[in-house]
């Protein structure tokens, strides 16, 4: 019997993440459940079209082959597909040679109630309340948005993620919600020194951290940003905070409320994550973007 690694990177997606199922969710919703079954059994052996999060999960398992014999980084798939309607997804995975092998078929229930079982660090999804219950379970996960936007030409695997609420908690946030700028200012100014909490997808940065280890940083197959509405004098908390947690982020961009869009797209990511419904909609016409609804602003 095979055993977890706690070392192991764990992604769990949803089956409308990785492929572009808007025909048959279309039959689903317009003709119901029985005539999505047998449009999905009739049209099994046709491969699905790759989905918003297809290039993120192309790249993660290609990690593998930089990384050694042991797989280091394995997707799992969280399906609300019965098995029997799910066949067609497997051929889909088959046919694009992509190494995913464990899968939960659900037949119409949510699949987050398996996240933590599968010992998985990160959830993405297309439906909004699933990512919600993974993140009451404690794992970092985000509702995927409309992107026009691809993967970068880049074979570097690029992460950007939101600060607050996101990496960290949403304690800061809610003093600029509650009481303004300024007192948000003069808040952070003042714990400078004292370290923030963690935030949903603190463990998911801790995770790439540790797999950022085996290379030298100047040849690392993964590079991380943290793109923040934050600017001086609120930088220092943030930066003393990852230096207390002693994780490694390779870029950090203090934008002081500048749209983030322009410098996602000038650093390539292909994944950015953000609790701000106004970011994400701004960013997934660009970019593969994923919705936390965690924290103050979604509550």
């Amino acid at each position: 019997m095979q055993t977890r690694s706690d070392d192991k990177l764990v992604i769990a997606i949803s089956s409308r993440a990785l492929f572009n199922l808007d025909d048959s969710h279309r039959v689903y919703e317009q003709q119901g459940l029985q005539a999505y079954s047998e449009y999905q059994i009739a049209h099994e052996d046709e491969p699905l079209e790759p989905g918003e999060a297809f290039p993120l999960v192309h790249k993660l398992l290609r990690l593998n082959d930089l990384l050694g014999e042991d797989v280091q980084v394995e997707v799992v798939l969280l399906s609300r597909n019965s098995a029997d309607t799910g066949l067609r997804v497997f051929n889909s995975i088959q046919h694009y040679d992509l190494a995913i092998n464990r899968a939960a078929f659900c037949g119409g229930q949510s699949p987050w109630r398996y996240i933590n079982a599968f010992g998985c660090q990160l959830f993405l999804s297309n439906e909004a309340e699933d990512v919600r219950y993974a993140l009451d379970c404690g794992v970092a996960a985000a509702t995927l948005i409309s992107s026009k936007g691809g993967s970068s030409d880049s074979d570097q695997l690029r992460f950007a993620f939101d600060g607050d609420a996101v990496l960290f908690s949403d304690e800061a946030e809610r003093v600029f919600k509650s009481e303004g700028l300024a007192a948000f200012t003069a808040s952070e100014k003042a714990a400078a020194r004292e370290p923030l909490a963690g935030g949903p997808f603190k463990p998911f940065l801790a995770a790439l951290h540790r797999l950022q280890q085996a290379f030298p940083a100047s040849e690392a197959p993964i590079r991380t940003a943290l793109v923040t509405a934050r600017s001086a004098p609120a930088h220092e908390r943030v930066i003393r905070t990852l230096r207390a947690w002693n994780i490694r982020i390779d870029e950090s961009i203090f934008l002081g409320g500048l749209d983030k869009t322009a410098f996602l797209r000038a650093y390539q990511a292909d994944v950015f994550f953000d609790d701000q419904p106004g970011h994400c909609a701004s960013a997934g016409k660009h970019i593969a973007t994923g919705h936390v609804p965690h924290g103050i602003a979604n509550a």
